[in-house]
């Protein structure tokens, strides 16, 4: 009956489940092959899997311990039993099992959620179900528990009193045995009666019941060979009871995969005035370990890899677990043309998050970029927003992170040194030689690999037998015939170092006179990094990797690194760095910070994967809100025309920040250098300086609605702003378009000056939603980049030179497919010159180069 109720229950659980797999592992270190059979045989009956481990008899306990923790750990066992001998059942053992797998119930764990009474939480041991379910009505009853100590016996004693029966426990060799045994109604033996210990004693009719651990084992047939059929029988009861343990794991296991709701507990700010500096509101803050919040947002322990105490990877397994929860809403925060004086996109962000979760108790998420060693060592400084809207600490933040930039460093720079050996190599060697380096004899063997096989296939050769290829194929295989001039891959350092910006390399003996120039890029500007924003997962990853494309061979085809052989190498540094890493704002609301591509020469936004991860962990009615690097012009077409295309994610709202600093010096105040005192223009009222600024904010709200997003300005209030000014650019941008315009103080107040902003963006959100691209990707190159030329920069035409058409028709007859444009121009005006500040218009926009990174997904035209 109970094997039959199992299995209904577990097949259920698999309908709603198809690709459930339920799997107990059982580990045993004895020689007997009895109880391995029964489990196997019940496990079967209810359609388990089982995974029979057999420790060698003679086992120590340090032995079974280690083979319990490299179960905990494996992601297909859902369950964890043990058959040991009695003298292993010890707390070290018992205590080493994951409490969420622990089928049999023995753990401190498990017993302590078993006396508490938390009926969900707990499993019952199968022995003690065994022999709760055999005595059946215990109401009143006196049992006698005999040497039945343990994790069994007391768990036995719980259950009994639960029942309502009265229990009196004693050990074999207590003087008041016999009276004991005359006076019960009920006897539990949890050991071997001794021989000096008279069956006599015990008073006719009365049910006694054996449960040992290993009451299968032959042992205990010995001195009860009339028993022994009865025990057994008890003990196939207690494993069926151990498989239906398994199924209530099983349902335990599912639920615990499916969405958790939040249970943030905030941080308090007690801001201060004046406003200390960033590095000292940081580290007055107190953050939550890493751990702690991931658990509070619906993590599970297996779905991070801490870095310390603050900051964690969170595994892309989640994507697959939450699959089928339905996103939150999708807020990006934009921000009219940079000025030296900054508008603090950065800033919004973390204070729009602390409101809408410290304050307003709407679950969020905020999602940013790395920032680069370059600008963070340089006048710019760190990324982590100001004031009291910072992600925390800052320092970790700022610098190395999790080494993410890092390993793409790494990988940018293996590929750059494989090409240079290989032209050496090629310049050096015989067909033969080469062919006998890249296809060795291992073993005295010798094969292709599976990227040496997609070459082949590739170049038409379609043998699998390296002993097989003619020399012309051979020679096909082996030269890739580099030609050294165009060669696009350089090698990248994640600092200002403006000497390694040409450079020539080859000068040492040992490259035999091969020089060339070189150059050094920063990291950030890597294909290695727009791909680690832009792809879905680490398959495509790989895909993209392999399909970079680092020169032309002399007959002018591309080259890549799936043709280098080196794509496997590439996607093993990236393997952890695919992961995004999870933070806290000082309020201790999530932050997840992953890619950090500069948005004048790549696309400018932080990764599709974080974004896909927070949106899942917000829930329906949660926010996720990630930010576009420079104006509206820049980052967030890209954002729109590249990410949203990559990701097939559609934001509800544009956030788009401004400053009555940066709009006057839009509207034609004095030019201002960082670090310099600001002119009285800036620090005094000046309606018409902000007025004629407002053009520019009216064109970024223009572009916005470009792409049929709502948007809502959000004004950075600084203490210099007079009230007037204020609502002058309110008024404007809601007069301009705009859903609504607030003010914000979350510089100075943290999370609680941004809730009239929080507000605005949850009714925007809740608009009509008309999202379209601006262009469609079949239409032909030159004709997308007069689009966004004219369109969004204001050009009246653009200028395409003789070596941007030539390219083109080169890709053109590459047969690259239909690709988005990433135009890589300066970050200070919409035109290609920075010069211009409010809204140039009628200008040329003049293309030179194109270049077209197939592994990042866009075409690349360097138009300042």
């Amino acid at each position: 009956k109970i094997t039959e109720n199992a299995k209904k229950s577990l097949a259920s659980l698999k309908r709603e489940n198809p690709r459930l797999e339920p799997t107990l592992a059982i580990i045993q270190a004895h020689n007997d092959n009895l109880i391995e059979e029964i489990n196997k045989n019940f496990a079967k009956a209810v359609g388990l899997r089982v995974n029979h481990i057999c420790l060698p008899e003679g086992s120590s306990k340090d032995e079974i311990v280690n083979e319990i923790l490299r179960l905990n750990e494996d992601p297909n066992v859902q369950g964890l039993a043990l058959d040991l001998p009695e003298s292993l059942y010890s707390s070290k053992i018992l205590n080493a099992v994951k409490p969420e797998k622990d089928v049999d119930g023995l753990s401190d764990v498990n017993l302590g959620r078993l006396v508490r009474g938390d009926s969900y939480d707990y499993v019952v041991p199968p022995m003690v179900c065994a022999v709760m379910e055999l005595l059946g009505d215990l109401g009143g009853k006196t049992v006698l528990l005999v040497a039945a100590g343990g994790a069994v016996g007391a768990a036995l004693q719980c259950m009994l009193q639960r029942k309502g029966a009265v229990t009196v426990s004693c050990q074999w060799n207590d003087l008041q045995l016999q009276t004991k045994f005359q006076q019960l109604d009920v006897v539990v033996v949890g050991s071997t009666k001794p021989d000096d210990v008279p069956v006599s004693w015990i008073k006719p009719g009365t049910p006694i019941i054996s449960c040992f651990h290993d009451l299968l084992s032959e042992k205990h047939s010995n001195n009860q060979q009339n028993n022994h059929a009865a025990e057994n029988a008890i003990g196939s009861l207690a494993i069926a009871m151990r498989m239906q343990n398994m199924v209530k794991t099983m349902e335990r296991w599912i639920q615990s995969q499916q969405y958790r709701k939040w249970e943030l507990h905030c941080l308090k700010l007690q801001p201060l005035s004046p406003v200390p500096s960033d590095i000292e509101i940081s580290r007055a803050q107190n953050p939550k370990a890493v751990d702690v919040l991931a658990k509070e947002i619906g993590l599970l322990a297996d779905e991070i890899e801490s870095y310390g105490q603050t900051k964690a990877k969170v595994r892309l397994s989640l994507l697959e677990r939450l699959k089928d929860q339905p996103d939150g809403k999708y807020v990006l925060v934009a921000g009219i043309t940079p000025t030296p004086l900054g508008e603090g996109k950065s800033t919004v962000t973390i204070g729009l998050v602390q409101a809408l979760t410290a304050h307003l108790n709407i679950n969020s998420f905020a999602c940013l970029r790395q920032p680069s060693q370059g600008p963070t060592f340089g006048v710019k400084g760190g990324a982590a927003g100001g004031g009291y809207a910072q992600v925390i600490p800052m320092e970790e933040f700022n610098l190395h992170l999790t080494g993410d930039i890092h390993a793409i460093t790494a990988a940018n720079n293996l590929l750059a040194a494989a090409i240079d050996a290989r032209i050496l190599h090629e310049n050096t060697q015989s067909d033969k030689a080469l062919y006998n380096r890249l296809v060795p004899v291992v073993n005295g063997e010798r094969g292709f690999s599976a990227i040496q096989l997609a070459r082949l296939s590739r170049l038409g050769i379609n043998k699998t037998d390296p002993g097989t290829l003619t020399e012309e194929e051979i020679n096909k295989f082996a030269r890739l015939d580099i030609d050294p001039s165009t060669v696009t891959w350089q090698r990248v350092v994640d600092t200002n170092d403006r000497f390694l910006r040409k450079i020539t390399i080859g000068q040492a003996n040992t490259e035999k006179g091969f020089i060339r120039q070189a150059q050094f890029d920063i990291a950030v500007a890597s294909e290695i990094m727009a791909i680690l924003a832009l792809t879905t997962s680490l398959q495509d990853m790989k895909e993209r990797l392999g399909k970079m494309v680092v020169a032309n061979d002399k007959k002018g085809e591309p080259v890549t690194a799936d043709d280098l052989g080196v794509t496997g190498a590439l996607a093993v540094l990236m393997k952890d760095a695919i992961k995004p890493t999870l933070m806290q704002t000082l309020e201790g609301t999530p932050v997840f910070v992953h890619a950090g591509p500069f948005a004048n020469i790549a696309h400018g936004n932080s990764s599709v994967l974080a974004d896909k991860i927070a949106l899942k962990l917000v829930g329906e009615k949660g926010f996720v809100v990630t930010e576009a690097g420079f104006g509206a012009d820049i980052g967030m077409e890209k954002f729109f025309n590249i990410k949203c295309r990559a990701s097939g994610l559609i934001p509800s709202v544009v956030v788009l920040v401004a400053t009555v600093r940066a709009l006057k010096m839009h509207g034609g105040g004095p030019n201002v250098t960082s670090g310099a005192p600001l002119k009285k223009e800036y620090t005094e009222e000046n309606l018409q300086l902000v007025a004629d600024g407002c053009c520019n904010l009216q064109k970024q709200i223009q572009i916005t609605q470009l792409f049929g997003i709502p948007v809502v300005v959000a004004l950075n209030v600084f203490k210099t702003d007079s009230p007037a000014e204020v609502d002058l650019v309110c008024k404007i941008a809601k007069q301009s378009g705009a859903f609504d315009a607030v003010p914000c103080n979350h510089w100075s107040a943290g999370g609680r000056g941004a809730i009239k902003l929080a507000q605005a963006v949850e009714e925007a959100a809740n608009q009509k939603n008309c999202f379209k691209y601006l262009y469609s990707l079949e239409l032909p190159i030159v004709e997308k980049i007069r689009i966004i030329a004219q369109k969004v920069y204001g050009a009246q035409d653009i200028e395409l030179s003789p070596t941007a058409q030539s390219q083109i028709d080169r890709y053109t007859r590459q047969g690259f497919p239909p690709l988005p444009i990433c135009m890589a121009k300066t970050h200070l005006s919409p035109p290609h010159q920075p010069p211009p500040k409010g809204v140039p218009t009628g200008f040329i926009l003049p293309t030179p180069p194109v270049r077209a990174p197939p592994g990042a997904g866009f075409i690349y035209p360097l138009v300042g």
